[in-house]
């Protein structure tokens, strides 16, 4: 049997605005928070007060996208659900398949996914990539941080960082 073949990040879109995205839950579930950020430029976060992290992982980056209408998009999340969604299209099997998955159970998360699979597909400039979390990538600290802060204190916050 032929090896699988592995899926590989597309190129970068060197007009593409950057964002990273996370998302962080107190106990799962429990009280979670959301974040995005721009490398340099703006940040927005958000809460929930019973949640799961894979609801927030979708939610930081339905948020990213929704928070920017305009032009190329690269979301950049240490979510494997996130990233895998789209680009591996598992979306596409769960709308075959009547948004039912591999194991011909209902697709968790159904209500966030359908939104942000329609977004993303009306756009068609976004593209995702993944990062792995808590290796000392900055901004993927940083993301970590809004998130956890946005969960403890079940307050979210926008803002433009410091150049």
């Amino acid at each position: 049997m032929p090896a699988r073949s592995r899926r590989v990040d597309p190129p970068p879109n060197p007009d593409a605005t950057v964002v990273y995205t996370d998302g962080a839950c107190l106990g799962n579930p429990g009280p979670g928070g959301w974040a995005w950020a721009e490398p340099e430029g703006a940040y927005a976060s958000g809460a929930a007060a019973r949640t799961t992290n894979q609801r927030m992982e979708i939610t930081a980056a339905y948020e990213a996208v929704r928070g920017h209408p305009d032009g190329p998009l690269e979301t950049v999340s240490d979510s494997t659900y996130v990233v895998n969604c789209f680009r591996d299209r598992w979306w596409e099997s769960w709308q075959r398949n009547g948004w039912r998955n591999s194991k011909k159970q209902p697709v968790a998360n159904r209500d966030l996914w359908e939104p942000f699979v329609e977004l993303v597909n009306s756009r068609g400039d976004v593209t995702f990539r993944w990062v792995k979390g808590h290796s000392g990538d900055p901004m993927n600290d940083l993301v970590d941080l809004l998130a956890v802060e946005a969960a403890q204190t079940q307050t979210g916050r926008t803002g433009t960082m410091a150049r």
